[in-house]
């Protein structure tokens, strides 16, 4: 407990020397890490494969080159970011000076999850970086290698002063949360976040909760089948199925199901054409324990496309399952595997009420041509994100913030969106003490009356037009000023 509590005091230290407030600080960290994929994407990719057999495709698409591109993204943007924000002045503040100013929160913990060990880990310390804050990394445990990796190459291309890496478990994880932090971001599981959120109110902490749910898909008639199973089979099976924003279950018609199905056995023979279990395409469940829970998941439903299983390899074929029930033990809690549940339902209305009905998901997918059916899943389901006639893709959009509502999460981030997590704004004030500010402000001070009471009252009240206040109000004073000279010369024949 000391050893931690020396490397958040170190880490706060560092913070309150004010090194990372800077522009060419901050803009020296985001290139180191985006050297850091440049340079070390093998390394990164080999501790996926020891973690996850994840293949390299996916090692670089999903995780590496996002990263890379959100430093980018990032590089891009900082100074515009970092920019005061300029505030609208209203008649109490005509003569002001306000701004807001994008203040970095301080010493912040990432907690990152395992299913994406590089991408959820270095994703939210882009957003950390450019807001200017000092970090605690916690890598999760369940993706060792990884972890390893990170605590290798971090320090070898980041400030060790300002970025820490700690390893451990769930004692480790216990102990940091148990510190005082400005801001922590979490990924993982609902359970867990609902400890981090316990933790951090008992220090007053604002959280960024990024976690899951059962993320439904709704096919209709009128959708391209074909291509539609094509999404919804990569969005389930990439990192088989590991992903939080995975298509957790279909909700559909008879007759869709029966194409869907159809479709499904022929594109999971063109995804893996030797076969899921020799493809080095298909990733590995993390462990026992997950494997163990999913298999128990098989076994009150009817299995229509899959179903093998192999625990010597943590291997799940890609399995669709057909008549689920919604009291089944599969639509209980997020999947997280690469196991597909259909319900069928009979109209539109029907999977809207059965989707409104449970907790907010994360994400929530629609396949459809017609407008009113997009606009009625946009305006009616509470989620994180809406996706029509796509899955997943929508993680890389940077330009649209990624979080849940409810016990999907709460926060979001990507982009901008992560400058902005990473910040709180400032208000600043500056009033001078010019003649005309100080007489218009002395009507706030005693004695009060009646009068005071209304001119005050009516300026509060009163709406100031998108104009140039202080330039009017300059001017009339030069104008003021020379009716005055103007008036001198005349009246009593001096000159200047």
């Amino acid at each position: 407990m000391a050893a931690l509590t020396e490397v958040v005091e170190r880490v706060r230290k560092t913070y309150r020397s004010g090194v990372t407030l800077s522009y060419d600080f901050r803009l020296a960290q985001l290139k180191q890490l985006r050297k850091l994929c440049i340079e070390r994407g093998e390394e990164l990719a080999a501790a996926l494969s020891t973690d996850l057999r994840k293949g390299k495709f996916e090692s670089y698409v999903c995780e590496i080159e996002i990263i890379k591109a959100e430093t980018e993204h990032a590089i891009r943007n900082l100074k515009t970011w970092m920019r005061p924000e300029k505030a609208d002045r209203t008649t109490t503040s005509i003569m002001d000076t306000m701004k807001i100013i994008p203040d970095p929160w301080g010493v912040a913990l990432i907690i990152s999850s395992w299913n994406y060990p590089v991408h959820l880990t270095l994703m939210p310390l882009v957003g950390a970086i450019a807001g200017g804050n000092c970090v605690i990394i916690k890598p999760s445990e369940l993706a060792p290698a990884t972890s390893k990796t990170l605590d290798q190459l971090i320090p070898q291309y980041l400030n060790e002063d300002c970025y820490k890496v700690v390893q451990g478990g769930p004692k480790e994880t216990e102990k940091l949360l148990a510190e005082k932090f400005d801001y922590i971001f979490y990924t993982g599981s609902s359970r867990v976040g609902q400890l981090v959120y316990s933790a951090a109110s008992n220090h007053l902490t604002p959280v960024t909760l990024e976690m899951g749910g059962k993320s439904p898909v709704f096919l209709d008639n009128t959708c391209n089948i074909r291509m539609a199973t094509e999404r919804i089979l990569w969005g389930k099976l990439v990192n088989a199925g590991q992903t939080c924003i995975a298509p957790d279950y279909i909700l559909c018609t008879p007759d869709v199901q029966e194409d869907f199905i159809k479709t499904a056995k022929e594109m999971i023979t063109k995804f893996y054409p030797d076969g899921a279990r020799h493809s080095p395409d298909l990733c590995r469940i993390i462990n026992e324990r997950h494997f163990r829970r999913l298999q128990e998941l098989l076994s009150d439903a009817e299995v229509a496309v899959g179903g093998e299983t192999d625990e010597s390899e943590r291997y799940i074929a890609p399995t669709i399952l057909v008549n689920v029930k919604e009291t089944h033990k599969i639509m209980q809690d997020e999947i997280f595997g690469p196991i597909l549940p259909v319900l069928t339902v009979n109209s539109v209305n029907e999977a809207l009420n059965f989707i409104t009905e449970r907790n907010p998901p994360l994400t929530c997918y629609v396949f459809s041509t017609r407008r009113e059916v997009r606009d009625a899943f946009t305006n009616r389901v509470s989620a994180g994100s809406i996706c029509v006639n796509e899955t997943c893709s929508i993680i890389i959009v940077n330009s649209l913030p990624f979080g849940g509502v409810g016990k999907s999460g709460i926060g979001a981030y990507h982009g901008k969106h992560s400058f902005d997590t990473f910040t709180h704004k400032k208000s600043v004030l500056i009033k001078d003490y010019s003649y005309i500010t100080d007489s218009l402000i002395r009507l706030r001070y005693p004695p009060y009356g009646d009068w005071k009471q209304k001119l005050i009252t009516l300026a509060i009240g009163l709406p100031l037009p998108g104009i140039p206040w202080r330039l009017i109000i300059f001017l009339l004073g030069i104008s003021t000023g020379m009716i005055v000279i103007l008036i001198i010369q005349k009246y009593y024949g001096f000159t200047l």
